[in-house]
């Protein structure tokens, strides 16, 4: 079979998979369609939170930025897994023990106040809206390539497929659905890492294979042979970080304090019986993660050295078909600026902004450009979200890895969009509609509001994937500097500070989340021309800022707190409730 064709058949039963486990889970109940009734076993808690943290930005974007990035990279790696410990150990278990159903409402009753819920209920709605984004593009650039549609139909479809099983199982469909999708995805993601290690370093082990040496080149390892490859092409030495000291940290705290106020991930370990099983399936979830994050780092400098090796300076007739399949659909451009009919790849743009789907051919099948190019050797535009998804092709890999690895790019994306949209739905259902305005709903109205809340989530993500702000990684990078500077202060203070009380809390998560939001969008959308360390605050990039945004956080909330009074005694009784270890391993308590 060739590899249309079997990815097709992949993607096909994996999806016929995903439905009829949405199907069979479908929730009766709001507690089984917000929390899964609360009883999913430790392991498979674990999976699943493992497949809803690793996303799109995780399965494509990870290792396309330590490819394009190399040591700058690593702030990624340390940021997502640091924070997942930093979850695991200082909010999980306590918010388990809270036992209620979102994470606004832990905010909402905490502070006592509906005013500081609805604030919560506006951030997570800005956060994971922007995390989706990543999502439903990563979902569009798998179907356009390996399916051959359209980036817009590819988005609906992914839309269709998640509301099957978000629409319909709720938490308890996406929980087991999860299950499944983690088992393609870290497969997909394995073997050909698995492969390519062979081939390069002749060591099946990926992480091993990184500091290997290159099979007949007389002791120069992988990181050595591509350092002094980009260097004689003009790029900095791979192994080399060009970012500053002040940066690296504010980016990688932003992102690890982010994962921590993530609610789509936070809200996994609300659906395990009780504490002991919260850290339970804490532990087996880093262990599942760790598997596809160790392995990136290898992942991402074996594709870069496999594209130099096959792009630079060959005849452009003479090119593979996966060069020219991904310049099909816009995410690989060539422009012959020299006219030697030869791909020359160096540092800098090419030409002008990126290329489009269906792009024009000249004489020789080249990219027509119509912009002026800009003043370097640079021919190639490379699109890093394709990485790991045009790696196997790029190595010769067999057809039906190939179609692996689209269907676990799929479940990849599919996973985390359907528990951001979960996320967004209960909170509009249950923190709007049935805790601040419409009390008296019954239980069958409120999963009713659920599941079309979720529906009109769905349709809000799609417009997102196909009208992208930014490569997927990136736009991950911001939902966590945005969760890192609204949600996370409030969180931590709501479970370690009995002083802090609504006054302080709401203060800070808006003056977090506004200036973020603020910060962001002006250097990435308003003023993209600015977006320079000397232009920087403090020399912070927009996706360090968020840890910026955490500190005027916790300083407004701190300081607007000693202005009001005292939380009252029944939530001082609270918070002491949820931090007591005794009885952490009690089945019974919710």
């Amino acid at each position: 079979m060739d590899v249309k064709l079997l990815t097709y058949l992949f993607v096909g039963l994996s999806f016929t998979l995903y439905i009829g486990i949405a199907i069979w889970s479908r929730a009766a109940s709001t507690k089984e369609f917000y929390v899964a009734g609360g009883h999913v076993h430790p392991i498979a808690n674990g999976m699943a939170t493992a497949a809803d943290w690793m996303s799109a930005a995780s399965f494509m974007g990870m290792a396309g930025i330590v490819a394009f990035m190399g040591y700058d990279g690593t702030v990624y790696l340390m940021g997502w897994t640091g924070g997942y410990v930093l979850l695991a150990i200082l909010l999980a278990p306590y918010l388990r023990k809270f036992g209620q159903f979102t994470v606004p409402d832990f905010i909402g009753a905490r502070y006592y106040s509906n005013t500081a819920r609805v604030v919560a209920v506006i951030c997570l709605i800005v956060v994971s809206f922007t995390y989706v984004a990543g999502q439903m593009r990563g979902v569009g650039i798998v179907f356009s390539q390996f399916l051959d549609v359209d980036i817009t139909l590819g988005v609906i479809i992914g839309m269709a497929v998640v509301f099957m099983y978000a629409v319909l199982g709720g938490m308890k469909g996406i929980t087991y659905t999860q299950v499944a999708q983690y088992c393609v995805l870290i497969f997909a993601y394995l073997v050909p890492a698995i492969f390519i290690s062979i081939m390069i370093t002749g060591i099946p082990v990926p992480q091993i294979g990184l500091g290997a040496d290159v099979i007949g080149s007389s002791g120069v390892s992988v990181l050595e042979k591509l350092d002094a490859t980009l260097v004689d092409l003009g790029f900095a030495p791979y192994t080399n970080g060009t970012k500053s000291p002040t940066d690296v940290f504010a980016i990688t705290l932003a992102l690890m304090i982010g994962t921590a106020g993530l609610p789509h991930v936070i809200v996994r370990f609300f659906t395990v019986p009780n504490v002991a099983d919260a850290r339970k399936s804490a532990g087996y979830a880093l262990l599942f993660i760790a598997l596809l994050y160790t392995t990136a780092p290898a992942v991402g400098a074996f594709a870069r050295l496999n594209i130099v090796d096959t792009v630079h300076d060959t005849q452009y007739t003479q090119m593979a078909g996966w060069f020219k399949s991904w310049e099909r659909i816009g995410l690989i451009g060539w422009l012959d600026k020299n006219q030697d009919g030869a791909i020359q790849y160096a540092p800098g743009a090419p030409f002008e902004g990126a290329p489009a789907y269906g792009v024009n051919l000249g004489p020789q099948g080249q990219r027509l450009v119509t912009n002026p190019p800009t003043a370097n050797a640079n021919e190639v535009y490379l699109d890093r979200d394709i990485i790991v998804l045009a790696n196997p092709e790029i190595a010769n890999l067999p057809a039906w890895v190939i179609a692996l690895v689209a269907a676990g790019g799929l479940a990849a994306a599919l996973s985390t969009a359907a528990g951001l949209l979960l996320v967004i739905s209960t909170s509009v259902s249950h923190d709007l509609i049935k805790q601040t305005f419409a009390h008296g709903i019954s239980e069958r109205q409120e999963l009713l509001y659920a599941r079309f809340a979720a529906a009109a989530a769905i349709c809000v993500a799609g417009y997102l994937g196909i009208n992208p702000p930014d490569f997927v990684a990136p736009v991950v990078a911001f939902a966590f500097g945005l969760a890192a500077a609204s949600l996370f202060p409030a969180i931590l203070m709501g479970i370690f500070s009995v002083r802090m009380n609504k006054e302080g809390a709401i203060s800070g998560m808006i003056v977090g989340l506004l200036f973020t939001f603020v910060y962001i969008g002006y250097f990435k959308f308003i003023a993209p021309e600015l977006n320079s360390p000397e232009h920087w605050l403090f020399g912070i990039s927009p996706e360090g800022i968020g840890s910026i945004g955490a500190v005027l956080n916790f300083s407004v909330a701190l300081l607007v707190s000693l202005a009001f009074p005292r939380p009252p005694q029944s939530v001082v009784d609270l918070v002491h409730h949820i931090r007591v270890p005794r009885g952490a391993a009690t089945p019974q308590e919710h």
